[in-house]
């Protein structure tokens, strides 16, 4: 049994794709509460939101992807 590296460094890029996220998504939602006054405020929440969706959603690929590559071998 054997680990496809390839699938590997795919589930890896994912995850490197989704530590930024996980920290700007936060950061975006938080200035956004800050400015409740300010006519912008429900478009950079909903901007926030989705980078903190996005984040999971690469998490979760992420981590499948690698689960696959480890445990699937060559299939």
């Amino acid at each position: 049994m054997s680990t496809n590296k390839a699938l590997l460094m795919k589930g890896i890029r994912y995850l490197a794709f989704a530590v930024p996220l996980m920290f700007i998504g936060p950061t975006i939602i938080h200035s956004s509460f800050k400015n409740q006054g300010h006519p912008f405020f429900i478009p950079i929440l909903g901007i926030g939101i989705l980078f903190c969706l996005g984040s999971m959603f690469l998490m979760f690929k992420g981590i499948q992807t690698m689960v696959k590559s480890l445990f699937d071998g060559d299939r």
